[in-house]
């Protein structure tokens, strides 16, 4: 039997399996990197994005772009339009589906994350850097170390399938503000509050009461987008 199953394995794999990369590939260098750009507001929704411009401003050749362009896609960043690649335009309806989606996973995650991490040094370093970033008006640096706060409060959970996510949405959630809301919602002091009202609590030891304040920060969102929604 032992020699059967043997057979069949070398009819399907006829040659070694290759040893595995180490370190990123060059498509996970172009997929940070445009992620970077996008989430940043450095690329704008619906701007196009060109293969070749792309592979000659990181010094790699199509393929690695091609193959970042394809993971992209599917994680709701980039979007293909009459055979074109452009950064996604997200609807009110969309930005509101991925604030529903949020308000019923982040909480839960920071309950979670509580018991690995009582500290939360890294959304702590967030809330910091978000002050010094609003005090110089920059949105973009400032958005950037909000979602990196809200990250610093549930990444610890050991559920990596809702931290994975998460991690999404909340990239979904920075295309939204670069796109769409940042202009049309100037409320910085208010999440500025609501941010520190968290992380205070799930400092102190309370991960329930953060939980209900997160949960009560991301349905406010909710409104307010649904709001926008209809003026529009």
């Amino acid at each position: 039997m032992l020699t059967i199953m043997s057979h069949v394995f070398d009819a399907v794999f006829p040659a070694p399996l290759p040893p595995p990369i180490d370190g990123p590939t060059r498509a996970d260098l172009v997929i940070d990197s445009l992620k970077s750009a996008i989430v940043s507001g450095r690329l704008k929704p619906g701007q196009i994005l060109v293969e070749r411009k792309i592979a000659e401003q990181l010094g790699v050749s199509k393929t690695p772009v091609r193959e970042a362009f394809i993971v992209l896609e599917r994680s709701g960043l980039l979007a293909v339009e009459a055979r074109r690649i452009t950064v996604r335009s997200l609807s009110f309806t969309d930005i509101r589906h991925i604030y529903e989606e949020r308000v019923l996973l982040e909480p839960w995650a920071i309950v979670d994350a509580a018991r690995f991490d009582s500290r939360f040094s890294v959304a702590g370093r967030a809330l910091v850097d978000a002050r010094a970033h609003a005090d110089s008006n920059d949105k973009a640096a400032e958005a950037m170390a909000n979602r990196r706060f809200h990250r610093g409060m549930y990444a610890s959970s050991e559920n990596e399938f809702i931290v994975n996510s998460l991690d999404g949405l909340q990239d979904l959630t920075a295309l939204a503000v670069a796109g769409v809301l940042w202009e049309r919602w100037p409320r910085r002091e208010i999440e500025a509050g609501e941010h520190e009202a968290i992380y205070d609590a799930a400092r102190s030891g309370d991960a329930i009461t953060a939980a209900q304040l997160m949960r009560e920060h991301i349905a406010a969102s909710i409104v307010r987008v649904s709001r926008s929604e209809v003026g529009h």
